[in-house]
């Protein structure tokens, strides 16, 4: 099952709430609490400063804390990062905010990362690339549409795993991507 939805730079909190619940609910068999909901966003807009780990740019710092806002009460048990300077940028607030250390993981092998989360109960924040994103929805068992364009960075994924198998929402957060 795959739902997107569109939600705007000014959306509320309630909006993204009953989103949050709407992941939680991919078998009406499988309650909330049997779930393991994995979150995934690519990192946020990234300064241009010629360097091969740039950090994140203003509009990535309010990006980075738009995501904290959206998570503050998703009970996250997991941060998970790959170890490049804007990845780890864009989780900050979301980790200070939760209390919760950084996870790296392999972004080279992403189907055994698959497996760990699959293996692993609770709610998992997974920071990727433009790349990885959408090949970790897809390891999952999810659907991640389209590929994420160079400089498109609003997408925010809720992948729920259950015993009956993986439900998508997709979800666009912060200033839109024109593209």
């Amino acid at each position: 099952m795959t739902m997107r939805l569109s939600v705007g730079f000014l959306s509320t909190r309630l909006i993204v709430l009953v989103l949050l619940t709407l992941a939680g609910t991919a078998s009406q068999a499988a309650s909330q609490s049997d779930a393991t909901i994995v979150y995934l966003v690519r990192h946020s807009e990234r300064a241009e400063d010629g360097s091969d780990d740039p950090p994140t740019s203003a509009e990535g710092r309010e990006r980075s804390t738009l995501i904290a806002s959206m998570l503050a009460d998703a009970d996250l048990t997991q941060i998970h990062t790959t170890d490049l300077k804007r990845t780890r940028e864009t989780g900050t607030p979301t980790a200070e905010a939760a209390g919760i250390d950084f996870m790296l993981y392999d972004p080279g092998d992403l189907q055994s990362f698959a497996d760990e989360l699959k293996a692993t109960p609770g709610r998992h924040l997974v920071l990727g690339h433009s790349n990885t994103t959408p090949q970790m929805v897809t390891a999952l068992g999810g659907d991640p549409g389209s590929d994420i364009e160079e400089m498109e960075y609003d997408r925010f994924y809720i992948v729920t795993l259950t015993d009956a198998g993986a439900s998508t929402v997709l979800i666009r957060f912060g200033a839109p991507f024109g593209g």
